[in-house]
C-alpha cells in the first residue's frame, strides 16, 4: 500500500453513549462535523454506534444512516442513601456489565477504530472499557459542568477528556487533568442559522407586537408540568409586557388552551401555544429575546452559543442534580437567572420582569451568555478526536 492510499484511507470511529438527547445529539453533531472535515481532505468516515436498544440513539443513529449495535449494560439507580444503592435492581444490572464489556471488546476488536468517542450514559462504560482492553484511543466528551458518572468511571482510561467548561477542569481528579481539553458542547449547525421573520411566517404570529420582547417557553419535547403551571399562572402578567411562544408538550395543549380561553382578544393574539417545535425551532430561537426553560447541557450550549438571556427552572430529578449545577454556573456569571427550589408564578415574574422592561439589562445578559458560548465546539471536538488518533 503506497503513501497516497494510506492518506485516503477512511477514518474509523466508534461512538458510544446515549439514552437521552443530551448524550446523543452532541455525538451526532461531532460525527457530521468530522465527516465534513474528512471530506474536505478527500477521506471518508466509517462509523459504528454502540448504544442501548431502548435509548434515543437507537432511533437517531439508524435514521442518520449510521450502523448501530448494542451491548449488555446496567443502569445505576442513584440515591443519597448508600444502602439504597445496594438494591436488587442495581445488583442485577451491574452483573450485566462484564458481559457488556466482553461484547464491546469483540465489536471494537473486529471494527478496529482509530478512536472510540464516548459521550456519556451508562452504555458508555462497557464500550469505554472495551476500548481500553483493545488499546484503542478513548476520547470522552462531558456535556455538563460536573463529570457524569459514566465519564468518571472511564476518566483514567481516556487519551483525551473533552469538557464543556473551564470550570470543569479543577473538578477532575488531579491525575487526569492533563488529558482535559476545553471544547464546549457541540451545537447542531441548524440551530445557529435561524431567522426571526421565518418564525413569524411559519407559526402565523401575525398578532405579535414586534415592539415588545418575545419570550420563548419550553420544557423540552414532552413539555414540563412544572413550567406549564408556573407560566399559566403568570400568563396575563407576561402578555402585558411581551409576546409569548409556549412549547408545552403534545399532551398538554388542550388543557392550556382551555386555561388561556379567558384572555382578552388583544393579549391572546400575542400568545402562541404549541405542543412541539420541529424544523422551525432555530427560527423561534432567533426571534426570542428571553428563554424560559430547563437547564440541560444541550439547552445551555445552544442558548449560550446564540447569546440568549434565559431564566432556568432546573429539573429537580436530573441525574446528580446536574441541571441545578448547570443553571447556577451561568447565574453566578450573570449570564442567566436560576430559579432553584420551589418555583411559583410570582417568582417567575420577579425573575423575568427586569429582562422584559430593561433592554440594556437584557443585552448585558446576552453578552455574558455569549461569552460562555462555543459555537465552534463541534470543530474543537473533532480536533481532539483527530489528535487522539495520531497519538
Amino acid at each position: 500500500m503506497n503513501s497516497a492510499s494510506l492518506t485516503l484511507r477512511a477514518f474509523r470511529l466508534i461512538v458510544t453513549g446515549g439514552g437521552t438527547g443530551g448524550h446523543t445529539y452532541p455525538a451526532l453533531t461531532a460525527i457530521r462535523t468530522l465527516q465534513e472535515r474528512l471530506a474536505g481532505e478527500g477521506r471518508g468516515l466509517d462509523v459504528l454506534w454502540i448504544g442501548t436498544p431502548g435509548g434515543l440513539e437507537a432511533r437517531v443513529a439508524p435514521a442518520e444512516g449510521i450502523p448501530f449495535t448494542t451491548v449488555a449494560t446496567g443502569k445505576i439507580r442513584r440515591s443519597s442513601n448508600p444502602l439504597k444503592m445496594l438494591s436488587p435492581a442495581n445488583a442485577k444490572d451491574m452483573a450485566r456489565v462484564p458481559l457488556g464489556v466482553a461484547q464491546a471488546r469483540k465489536i471494537i476488536s473486529d471494527f478496529r477504530p482509530d478512536v472510540v468517542l464516548a459521550t456519556g450514559g451508562y452504555v458508555a462504560v462497557p464500550a469505554g472499557l472495551g476500548a481500553r482492553l483493545c488499546k484503542r484511543p478513548l476520547v470522552l466528551h462531558e456535556q455538563t459542568v460536573r463529570l457524569g458518572l459514566a465519564n468518571r468511571k472511564l476518566a483514567g482510561s481516556a487519551a483525551k477528556i473533552a469538557v464543556s467548561s473551564e470550570s470543569t477542569v479543577p473538578l477532575l481528579p488531579e491525575s487526569v487533568r492533563g488529558a482535559a481539553v476545553v471544547t464546549g458542547n457541540p451545537v447542531r449547525a441548524e440551530v445557529l442559522s435561524g431567522h426571526p421573520d421565518k418564525a413569524v411566517t411559519a407559526l402565523g404570529l401575525h398578532g405579535f407586537d414586534r415592539r415588545l420582547p418575545t419570550v420563548y417557553v419550553t420544557g423540552g419535547a414532552q413539555g414540563s408540568q412544572q413550567i406549564n403551571e408556573v407560566v399559566a399562572g403568570a400568563l396575563p402578567w407576561l402578555l402585558e409586557r411581551a409576546n409569548v411562544i409556549h412549547q408545552c408538550g403534545p399532551a398538554n395543549v388542550e388543557e392550556l388552551r382551555r386555561r388561556a380561553a379567558g384572555l382578552a382578544a388583544e393579549p391572546a393574539s400575542r400568545y402562541h401555544l404549541a405542543g412541539f417545535m420541529g424544523p422551525e425551532l432555530p427560527d423561534v430561537l432567533a426571534l426570542a429575546d428571553v428563554v424560559v426553560s430547563r437547564s440541560g447541557a444541550g439547552t445551555l450550549a445552544e442558548l449560550t452559543a446564540l447569546g440568549k438571556p434565559a431564566v432556568f427552572i432546573p429539573l429537580a430529578t436530573s441525574a446528580g442534580n446536574e441541571q441545578a449545577h448547570n443553571a447556577r454556573h451561568l447565574a453566578e456569571a450573570g449570564a442567566a437567572v436560576a430559579l432553584l427550589g420551589e418555583v411559583t408564578a410570582a417568582g417567575l415574574t420577579e425573575a423575568v420582569g427586569p429582562l422584559l422592561t430593561d433592554p440594556a439589562r437584557r443585552n448585558a445578559m446576552a453578552d455574558r451568555a455569549r461569552a460562555h458560548g462555543r459555537p465552534d465546539a463541534a470543530s474543537r471536538l473533532v480536533d481532539v478526536i483527530l489528535s487522539a488518533a495520531s497519538g
